[in-house]
């Protein structure tokens, strides 16, 4: 729960999965101490039986959701579909989070308390220095390059747009529609970002520690890279022809 003016608001974090049964208990056991939120994992029908793991939860927490899809679909679209059913079930406070550890639930409750005045809060690696722990020189240069990248095409005022642990509230959230959306991985971050940015969001980045995944197989790949770099420009010039707005416009 999140107190806004005197009021409780509804919170729970979404999870994208795929082949993430290593991980999988201990994070959510380790998000639901962390703070009082629910929690929705959306898998990708994960052949190592993440989520018939997260089934077995659910029969004695009922905090605990799943969405579970038909096949491995993307970032985006995993993303996309838990906000949807999380704005359906009337979450007035909708995070996301990876589920492998590289963001600590032991920093919720600060945004949480943060997006109490803000519409979106970014955990970001670059807001004070860089804070990136066990990545080779050569990721961290690209993933530092290409927000420097971001922020000089687009304009946007955010150190760490590639950034997956965030906070929304769903007020703001719900102005997007998401069915526009059909990038993933750092650019479906990116266009997260840019357009609530351009919707007028309150946006508060707070700094936090990335740690590289403590078990199973990273999802990078070059064609991620490709399609952020890519994006920047096509938002820009979609924003300049009148191709990008809100439910209110």
């Amino acid at each position: 729960m999140v107190r806004h003016k005197g009021l409780l608001m509804k919170a729970i974090l979404i999870i994208p999965t795929y082949n993430e049964l290593d991980n999988i208990d201990n994070i959510i056991t380790a998000v639901l101490h962390a703070a009082d939120v629910h929690i929705m994992i959306v898998d990708d029908n994960s052949p190592d039986g993440t989520s018939d793991r997260v089934t077995e939860r659910m029969k004695t927490d009922s905090r605990i959701h799943l969405l579970k899809r038909p096949g491995k679909m993307g970032l985006g679209t995993a993303y996309c579909e838990g906000f949807a059913k999380a704005l359906g079930m009337g979450y007035e406070v909708i995070m996301e989070m990876d589920a492998d550890f590289s963001h600590d639930p032991q920093d919720i409750p600060r945004f949480l308390k943060e997006i109490e005045v803000n519409d979106l809060v970014i955990g970001s690696r670059y807001s004070n220095g860089v804070n990136v722990v066990n990545w080779p020189l050569r990721r961290l240069i690209l993933s530092y390059g290409a927000n420097v990248y971001t922020r000089i095409i687009t304009g946007m005022p955010v150190k760490d747009a590639t950034g997956g642990f965030k906070c929304f509230r769903a007020s703001m959230l719900s102005t997007i529609d998401l069915n526009d959306i059909h990038s993933n991985g750092y650019a479906f971050q990116i266009e997260m970002n840019y357009r609530l940015w351009k919707a007028g969001a309150r946006i508060k980045e707070i700094p936090i520690v990335f740690i590289d995944r403590r078990s199973g197989v990273s999802k990078m790949s070059k064609n991620i890279v490709y399609e952020a770099a890519f994006l920047v420009w096509k938002l820009q010039f979609m924003w300049l022809f009148g191709k990008i707005k809100t439910k209110n416009q």
